[in-house]
């Protein structure tokens, strides 16, 4: 069944673009809007790089590569060897296709372009099918303080591969910061049937998007209810630093502190079959997406919850 309403999935990271993958066969063709957090960007080498956007395109685009789940699918890495002969920064791997996205994206930044209009561009251009919305054309810059410093987000995340221990998580310019346009068209549509927050990292990955001012309380005014997809199925992280740096800041590994950390902005948690129960309203489904079909069930219970 296609849902005929609209739908908006926050989200980033890999874990997010897998069920905005499954949402898209669920939800009828123009309907689905992603907004994306972009705390992750940077520059390096010069070059404004988005990598949940680039994720999220390249997933939805069939282009991803599928044993990463990032990057570009048969990639090659002639710039970086040649790049490394010559003693530039190597720590930040850009692929040979993959360069392309960012070169026009920063070419185009430069001109005057609004980061949204460039990424519904590159979208577009590359098939991805869904309208995939940057939460703010502002910069915000995801900033993780930690025993090591105040590290910007890939100097912790690439460079030092997370193991600083994390103290607190800010976002630096998210004051200053508005929604973009996209965003609030999305969430103010009359048809909007349900607002999904997907198993991202809540603090790394939602938390940016939350941040820009205005925001969450778009969320709360939604017409349509709020859904969270756990991120710790059966209450352990699948990939990446959520385990760590819950543990770091103090947290219990539990679908509980996922609860109490959406608390004011989600009505309703899809919990995976191993989850304990939450106060919440919920439902439970097997929340691990491996396979397209996984992802397709997911998201399918997704709505089968906001519509209950």
């Amino acid at each position: 069944m296609t849902s005929g309403g609209s739908v908006v999935v926050l989200t980033g990271g890999v874990g997010g673009a897998k069920l905005a993958l499954g949402l898209s066969h669920v939800v009828a063709p123009g309907r689905l809007s992603a907004i994306v957090n972009t705390g992750d960007d940077s520059r390096h080498l010069g070059l404004h790089v988005s990598p949940d956007i680039d994720t999220l395109i390249y997933t939805l685009s069939g282009l991803v590569d599928p044993g990463r789940g990032w990057g570009r699918a048969n990639e090659t890495w002639g710039f970086m060897e040649a790049l490394r002969a010559i003693g530039g920064e190597d720590w930040f791997n850009l692929g040979d296709h993959d360069l392309a996205l960012h070169v026009e994206r920063s070419r185009r930044l430069a001109a005057g372009e609004s980061l949204s209009h460039i990424t519904a561009d590159f979208a577009a251009r590359l098939g991805a099918g869904v309208r995939v919305v940057p939460m703010s054309d502002d910069p915000v810059a995801t900033r993780v303080i930690t025993d090591a410093g105040d590290l910007a987000f890939q100097d912790y995340f690439v460079r030092r591969r997370c193991a600083p221990r994390v103290r607190a998580v800010r976002f630096a310019g998210a004051e200053d910061a508005r929604p973009a346009p996209g965003v609030v068209q999305a969430l103010a549509d009359p048809d909007l049937e349900a607002v999904l927050i997907a198993p991202s990292n809540p603090w790394l990955s939602i938390d940016p998007i939350l941040s820009v001012p205005g925001l969450a309380g778009l969320l709360r005014d939604a017409r349509a209810p709020v859904v969270v997809v756990t991120p710790l199925p059966g209450g352990r992280a699948v990939k990446g630093p959520t385990a760590k740096i819950m543990g770091e800041l103090g947290l219990t590994l539990s679908i509980a502190s996922i609860e109490d950390h959406y608390r004011g902005v989600a009505d309703a948690f899809l919990l995976d079959d191993a989850d304990p129960p939450v106060a919440s309203p919920h439902a439970r489904c097997d929340t691990l997406m491996i396979t397209l079909d996984d992802r397709i069930r997911v998201a399918r219970a997704a709505l089968d919850l906001a519509r209950r």
